[in-house]
């Protein structure tokens, strides 16, 4: 909490104040329509908050008001009177359980600080939270000691796991058959040689993140989780000037695979925020990142005691029927391990291979210094019997096979899945995520007095960077929509007196909701956010040390209407991949679920673009709806494109962490 205001907000934002009385219209900012904080007056005769007026001169070189031109070096500091007025608007203290207490807001700070019992309170349970944390570094504390629900655990004896919980389609082109899904292998004459020497390879880092406050916010957005179709937490954003900024080691697309020891590749979304959020001067943080296309040789092969050969057949239907197998390679050993066991495939209704196990051969072929991709291919020319041969550590504990969620020391990835058709037998105990409205539309009609505020602010607007609709950010204490009660923070706003606000800026949309407030009555569409399939719906409102913004995962239900589409172009050469990944598609058991970009390689094309990001969905390819399309008819639209693609998405910010 803020020491000043005694409330949460982002450090660069206004403070937040609770008024005892309506304050005069006039000592109204118009851009947060908040009573005005360090007053600016602009040669037109507009007056607003200093860091509002910085923040939206930033962007444009006109008044908010009148749009007359203006730059931010023209305005000067309100008169000694106005802020005196402005200091001596009476406020009440924002503990108001333990105190009821009222003061001017001048006067606000010096209280807390020094007579509030509230705020000392709060102090003191502050100092209880970070003590055990600072002692944890001498005595690391027993795993699952978090407040979030635990999940089976990785056995202290083995090596250190990680998990993706789905098998993503690395997408490129030029690939014969359907159900090899290759990064590097291209049909060309040179085909059989890049085979041989490159191979996609991710490595898993543990990095240590510190900081001063331990209740500072990280800097990142992250989205997935088990309930969504990308299984893992990935790295959306990476906000500048922040802590993980600062340390330089995280990127967006890496995945975050452990939180202070603790395994979180398949809890929920919310689940996941909830560990990131967790307050500490220290953060251990294990991540999955990609690294590109490597040629690297492999190295030695190291085997260990406790392991046992066991030799699997699986018999296909016909050539091109996928296994349901995601293949990888490490970057500390040699070989090709098995990641990921899709469910319903061919491997996991066969149950003999797990994840984790080293592939030594297939149908005879050595593959002890093998590449994934070489396997796959082995895979997808075989008729019928699949003749593995691998090696298993005896005393790893691993998954049922076919669940979501795999183990491996991961590094390079293929699919022998592909994308093909692979029909899923649904498990009752699964999470599934199912496309579905987590919105209800309602209609708030009040009677209020002319000169009475609405006493909300919002965020969103369709200039933000990810063209969001209007939501309400805060209710506060004052103004009728506090005393109605029906209007929450999250409500998405639809319409004010029958006028439309989706597809208005942020400032028309204040503009818009100012204006209206004068009259004697006002009517508000909205949609509100109901429980999400999650054990912590409200998490993002219970979490006060954040700047409040909706979570990841409460965007993904809204009605398509509300959806802002954007069209990015790749272009490529021949013998390149488009260089992302895609989950999601229809499948019998799940019904039809929105395609998510996964993960982007470094140095593809994906990637130098700088447009699309992880958790975006594909909404079309060249104008053509992915809605409805299985994955297997969504990778070869992708692979028919030679040198250019345009798809269609729908970006959504990811949760701030």
């Amino acid at each position: 909490l803020c020491c000043e205001c005694g409330q949460a907000h982002p450090l660069l934002d206004n403070h937040l104040y609770n008024f005892q009385d309506e304050v005069d219209d006039e000592l109204i900012c118009h851009i947060c329509l908040q009573p005005l904080l360090q007053p600016m007056d602009t040669p037109c005769g507009h007056t607003y908050c200093f860091k509002c007026l910085e923040n939206f001169m930033q962007e444009y070189s006109f008044c908010p008001m009148d749009r007359k031109k203006l730059s931010f070096q023209q305005c000067h500091k309100s008169s000694l009177l106005v802020r005196n007025l402005l200091d001596k608007l009476v406020v009440l203290c924002p503990f108001k359980a333990e105190c009821q207490q009222t003061m001017q807001r001048c006067e606000l700070e010096a209280h807390l600080q020094n007579r509030c019992p509230g705020f000392k309170k709060y102090k003191s349970e502050l100092q209880r939270k970070r003590n055990p944390i600072s002692k944890g570094k001498e005595e690391p504390p027993a795993k699952g000691d978090t407040n979030t629900p635990k999940d089976p655990e990785l056995p202290s004896g083995g090596s250190s796991l990680v998990a993706e919980s789905s098998g993503a389609a690395v997408v490129s082109l030029g690939t014969a058959e359907p159900g090899l899904v290759n990064p590097a292998f291209e049909e060309t004459e040179e085909g059989e040689s890049l085979v041989q020497k490159t191979s996609l390879v991710a490595e898993t880092t543990t990095i240590e993140i510190h900081r001063e406050d331990p209740e500072e916010e990280l800097g990142m957005r992250i989205v997935g989780g088990k309930d969504t179709p990308l299984g893992n937490i990935v790295v959306q954003e990476v906000l500048r000037d922040s802590v993980i900024a600062a340390d330089g080691r995280i990127a967006p697309g890496d995945h975050i695979l452990e939180v202070n020891g603790v395994n979180i590749s398949s809890v929920t979304h919310c689940q996941a925020v909830s560990f990131l959020r967790h307050p500490g001067p220290v953060l251990h943080l294990m991540v999955l990142q990609e690294k590109g296309f490597s040629n690297r040789t492999a190295q030695q092969d190291s085997t260990s005691t406790s392991r046992e050969v066991i030799h699997v057949t699986l018999v296909k239907r016909d050539r091109s029927e996928p296994l349901g197998i995601k293949l990888i390679r490490k970057t500390d050993e040699a070989g090709i391990f098995i990641l990921d066991l899709l469910e319903g495939g061919l491997a996991a209704k066969n149950g003999k291979l797990s994840r984790n196990d080293r592939v030594l051969s297939i149908n005879g072929q050595d593959l002890r210094q093998g590449t994934p991709e070489a396997a796959a291919q082995i895979i997808q020319t075989t008729e019928s019997r699949v003749n593995f041969v691998i090696l298993r550590q005896s005393g790893l504990q691993l998954g049922e096979p076919g669940e979501d969620g795999s183990t491996s020391n991961s590094s390079s990835s293929s699919s022998s899945n592909g994308g093909s058709p692979v029909h899923h037998r649904r498990r009752p105990d699964q999470s599934h995520y199912r496309r579905k409205s987590t919105y209800q539309k309602k209609t708030v009609a009040i009677k209020k007095e002319p000169k009475e505020s609405l006493g909300i602010t919002i965020g969103g607007g369709r200039d933000n960077k990810n063209k969001l609709p209007i939501y309400v950010t805060s209710v506060q204490p004052i103004g009728c929509l506090f005393r109605d009660g029906r209007i929450k923070r999250g409500d998405v706003l639809l319409s004010i007196n029958g006028i439309d606000l989706t597809h208005l800026n942020y400032y028309e949309a204040v503009s818009a909701l100012k204006s209206n407030a004068a009259s004697h009555s006002v009517t508000l569409k909205a949609l509100e956010i109901l429980s999400l399939n999650s054990p912590e719906p409200a998490l993002d409102i219970r979490e006060q040390g954040f700047s409040w913004s909706p979570l990841w995962i409460t965007w993904l239900g809204l009605p398509s209407y509300l959806h802002f589409c954007q069209d990015i172009v790749l272009s490529k050469g021949n013998l390149e991949s488009w260089g992302f990944s895609i989950v999601g598609g229809f499948e019998e058991s799940k019904g039809n679920q929105p395609f998510f970009i996964k993960t982007i390689v470094p140095g593809t094309p994906a990637f130098r673009d700088r447009k699309l990001k992880c958790g975006d969905e594909i909404v079309a390819v060249n104008g053509v709806p992915a809605i409805g399309m299985s994955n297997s008819e969504l990778i070869p639209m992708l692979k028919e494109q030679r040198n250019k693609v345009t798809l269609t998405v729908v970006s959504w910010p990811g949760s701030l962490v």
